[in-house]
């Protein structure tokens, strides 16, 4: 399984991400700000589509993308685990997602260079699970 996202800094401080598939996909983010870590999810954006995540200058130089296919199947993912949820979630902490109710969830590393803005292209096919 692997992760195909380009990345491009933006004028206005936010971290987006740019829908550049032919699928509708679902985009979870997780990060890690002054109370600690943090995902959040679900993001639906259309193909061609582009959404902000987070909005205002960011703080860490690390974010994380997990991306789900709803037109073809399969997802965007990595090796960094997080916790995700079904339906929309903020989820506090990225350990013990099962004993907390959760999905236990690999997501992709985003390096932003310690950009005050990004935005993340999403592009390839995903993987199937």
């Amino acid at each position: 399984l692997g992760i195909c996202l380009g990345f491009t800094p933006q004028a206005k401080a936010d971290l987006k991400l740019c829908n550049n598939t032919p699928s509708h996909v679902g985009v979870a983010f997780g990060y890690k700000d002054l109370k600690g870590w943090a995902s959040e999810g679900w993001f639906n954006i259309k193909s061609k589509e582009c959404k902000t995540l987070l909005t205002g200058s960011l703080i860490a130089r690390y974010y994380y993308i997990y991306a789900v296919d709803y037109t073809l199947g399969g997802s965007w993912g990595g090796d960094r685990f997080m916790c995700t949820a079904d339906k929309s979630f903020t989820i506090r902490g990225r350990t013990n997602c099962a004993g907390r109710g959760f999905k236990r969830t690999g997501f992709g590393e985003v390096d932003t260079g310690e950009e005050t803005d990004w935005t993340i292209q999403l592009t390839g096919t995903a993987g199937k699970q």
